[in-house]
């Protein structure tokens, strides 16, 4: 296959994970905060909060799917069992540990938002976004820990040769 075609539709992936994304950003968010204003008035100053943890989580969304990209073009130059493959999967699992926890900082308000309205599966709602990066924090981690005894494995067999 010629290089780049390989993974050609795992880039395109990854440029179409961050459009839905920046779209809930501009929409999604706002409307969330003022809704966040309205339910709760005695915590109306709270929709800063939550507009800020949002926008704070898209930060390492954003830096996750450029260091994915960037595996990709790794995996493309032939260099996919290097050192720069290892410290992308590190950084993908550090991005994936922060916007679980941003969103788990948010997730009172999920369960305030469940009292108010009496609706339990709003909180379930609100866990899918940090059960989700906590899974793929695991999964680059087990990633990162293959790769890097792969690595120590074929600098062993090149040092016997």
């Amino acid at each position: 296959m010629k290089q780049g075609l390989s993974t050609l539709f795992l880039k395109v992936a990854v440029i179409f994970i961050g459009i839905p994304v920046l779209a809930l950003c501009v929409f999604l968010v706002p409307e969330l905060a003022d809704v966040t204003g309205k339910l709760l008035p005695e915590f109306a100053y709270m929709k800063y909060f939550v507009s800020v943890a949002f926008y704070a989580s898209a930060i390492p969304f954003y830096f996750a799917l450029y260091q994915a990209f960037k595996l990709l073009r790794y995996i493309d130059k032939s260099k996919a069992f290097s050192e720069l493959s290892v410290e992308a999967l590190k950084k993908i699992k550090h991005c994936a540990i922060m916007v679980s926890t941003l969103h788990l900082l948010v997730l009172p308000f999920f369960y305030l938002f469940a009292e108010k309205d009496d609706a339990p599966g709003v909180i379930l709602v609100g866990l899918i976004v940090p059960f989700a990066s906590i899974v793929i924090s695991v999964f680059a981690a087990v990633l990162q820990r293959i790769l890097k005894e792969a690595i120590d494995i074929k600098s062993e067999n090149d040092l016997t040769i």
